[in-house]
């Protein structure tokens, strides 16, 4: 089974965006470990009786603690879709140790915001946000793959020693709101409030903005003062719901923003996999840009983006002749997405080359940093059929003017997603560095 899925910042009129399913991370208290191989640790017993040892045991040193600001990322066969990164995440009643632990949450440097679908919450009673008039809050966002809709609740967020405390997050499917607002649905080309749709159990956006909306959410349109259709909502009952201005203390929140350290941005650092990919990988994902020993930017080249406009969050890529403006680098997109009718496609739109094809691209940032980018593209088809899951090499058509570098970029590099407004080694963010 495969899915199309892109994703682009936020706030974006032509942004599409994605989400998948499937792995485990890190964060407080982890539940037992999952069956997946790759995470069953081995035990290695060493030989009795050998060498200058004989006749002792021989215990391996233990494992150094688990940093505070890192946690696991990995990409697996689940759902039977390529190139999804999951994570873990603590989700707890605020300011309580009321907590439930959810896998399988999408990792998408690519949106802002935790949504969680409601029948993963086992029931923990999340205090709903509420409006001026004493409606529910709730919010439509949008993604190439289709829209979530829900309440917004507080919530503390808890990744391994990071706590987002009290933070909007959106409870996707609440049956608090069961009615789904026309101006919601006609954003996307599905509901996807469900596991079957989403793929996933949530999304974690970590992008690059604090809050999802921002001021357009606040202030409304500039002429007329009303709020944008289709984002938050009004509702004095599960079915009567209006557009309505939201501040940004209750709009759904990065969580990574809102730690009390390790608050500018993360790090996503992914192995390298073979051309023909891999049935997982293991990755980390590290909260904080210069702010501990192991989240220093070094050599990372700095590639700021747009903050306004169409632009917002991209780069430039030129690639095949042209300049495509709208480029972007996401691990919620499961390949890369671009445009080239010189390459043989799938049925379903993915390029399947008859061989794996070499290329070349140019990306530019807004501050005029550059770097040549060397990238593949293999046969989807076949490298599916052969059981991987990690594809480098996995790749779509796209719009044309869009180069959405999705998580086949991120094996082998390490990533630097920087937060906008938050002051970082390398200046203030948003900018991504690799």
């Amino acid at each position: 089974m495969r899915k199309i899925m892109i994703a682009a910042a936020w706030m974006v009129a032509t942004a599409l965006s994605a989400c998948g399913g499937g792995g485990s991370g890190g964060g407080d208290n982890p539940p037992p470990p999952s069956t997946s191989a790759q995470n069953t640790p081995t035990m290695q017993t060493p030989p009795a009786n050998s060498g200058s040892n004989a006749g002792t045991t021989q215990i391996p040193p233990p494992k150094p603690p688990p940093a505070v600001n890192q946690i696991q990322v990995v990409v697996e066969n689940y759902y039977g879709i390529a190139n999804q990164l999951l994570a873990n995440v603590n989700v707890c009643i605020a300011g309580t140790t009321n907590c439930v632990w959810i896998d399988d949450i999408l990792v998408d440097t690519g949106s802002w915001g935790l949504r969680i679908q409601s029948q993963w919450l086992g029931g923990l009673p999340l205090e709903r946000v509420t409006t001026p008039d004493g409606g529910m809050l709730t919010e439509c966002a949008a993604f190439g793959s289709g829209v979530t809709y829900g309440t917004v609740a507080r919530a503390d967020v808890k990744m391994v020693g990071e706590t987002a405390a009290s933070v909007p997050v959106q409870i996707v499917g609440d049956p608090a709101a069961s009615s789904v607002p026309t101006s919601c649905s006609n954003r996307g080309v599905q509901l996807m409030n469900t596991y079957d749709a989403m793929h996933a159990k949530g999304i974690l956006g970590i992008g690059f903005n604090s809050a999802d909306c921002g001021a357009g959410c606040v202030t409304g349109d500039p002429a007329t003062g009303a709020p944008p259709v289709g984002w938050y909502y009004d509702c004095t009952s599960a079915t009567t719901c209006t557009p309505t201005l939201v501040p940004l203390a209750s709009q759904v929140t990065n969580p990574v923003s809102a730690f009390a350290t390790d608050n500018n941005g993360v790090i996503i650092q992914l192995p390298a996999v073979a051309p023909t990919g891999a049935n997982f990988v293991n990755g980390t994902m590290t909260f904080g840009i210069g702010t501990q020993p192991d989240n220093a930017l070094g050599s990372a080249k700095i590639f700021t983006v747009g903050t306004s406009g169409a632009t917002t969050g991209d780069v430039t890529t030129q690639y095949n002749g042209a300049t495509d403006t709208m480029a972007f680098l996401d691990t919620g997109s499961n390949g890369l997405f671009f445009a080239d009718p010189g390459i043989q496609q799938c049925a379903d739109g993915f390029y399947c080359p008859t061989s794996t094809l070499n290329l070349q691209a140019f990306m530019q940032g807004q501050n005029g940093a550059n770097a040549t980018v060397n990238f593949r593209v293999g046969n989807a088809d076949s490298m599916v059929a052969a059981g991987s899951y990690a594809i480098d090499s996995y790749a779509a058509a796209g719009p044309t003017g869009m180069f959405d570098w999705g998580l086949p970029f991120f094996y082998g590099r390490t990533v630097y997603t920087a937060i906008a407004g938050k002051a970082t080694p390398g200046g203030t963010g948003p900018y991504v560095a690799f």
